[in-house]
């Protein structure tokens, strides 16, 4: 990792500063932008809590979105020293993560079907590669990699995002199981992206191979 000047380590009052604005992790030291990094606050009984839409009023201490610096900060005392105050780090935080960033990547996929910015299905999102309608290509995790690799193959250098399983994608797009879903270029689908990212980073290798 290159270390950068200009980072803060916390701020105050979530998101402000602006598109861009560089935060640097409490661990590894590097600054990235905000988009990019986990947000959390102390909450008023001393526990840290994950901010998951960067809002939440308070000083924010920012980690990279990888497990390993994750599973750091929790077991090395990080958050005390960052935080200078006791404070309590819940055992599950971790797992706490992973549920808000996944009910977060569900949302938005349910919000872009709802918007007539996502299709599902092998036929459907076929379709939208070929008419150039698709901004994200979204495959299930647990798909066969033959079906993904010929899906893929319809749309070569589109991003795609594959952290999420099937019944997972499936119950966002109203169905039992997806495997296939494509998104319409704009807002809904960066936020997907950003928040699978993200999600990617906190599971670590255990699930999926991610945004590609």
């Amino acid at each position: 990792m290159v270390r950068r000047s200009g980072g803060k380590t916390g701020d105050r009052g979530g998101r402000g500063g602006g598109p861009g604005q560089l935060r640097r992790c409490i661990v590894t030291r590097t600054s990235r932008p905000m988009d990019d990094l986990l947000r959390f606050v102390i909450d008023p009984d001393g526990q840290v809590v994950f901010d998951v839409d960067q809002r939440l009023p308070g000083r924010g201490l920012w980690l990279s979105a990888e497990r390993d610096v994750v599973n750091t900060a929790c077991t090395k005392g990080f958050f005390a020293k960052a935080a200078r105050a006791n404070i309590t780090v819940p055992a599950d935080l971790a797992e706490r993560m992973e549920e808000a960033l996944l009910r977060r990547c569900l949302d938005f996929l349910g919000l872009a079907r709802r918007a007539g910015q996502a299709v599902a299905g092998f036929e459907k999102v076929r379709g939208w590669l070929r008419e150039g309608r698709a901004g994200l290509l979204v495959e299930a995790s647990d798909g066969s990699r033959d079906g993904r690799d010929k899906v893929k193959a319809l749309a070569p250098g589109l991003p795609v995002v594959q952290v999420l399983c099937g019944s997972d994608l499936g119950r966002a797009m109203g169905r039992e199981r997806t495997v296939h879903l494509a998104l319409a270029p704009g807002r809904l689908a960066k936020e997907f992206e950003r928040a699978a990212v993200r999600l990617k980073g906190v599971r670590g290798d255990r699930e999926g191979s991610g945004a590609e």
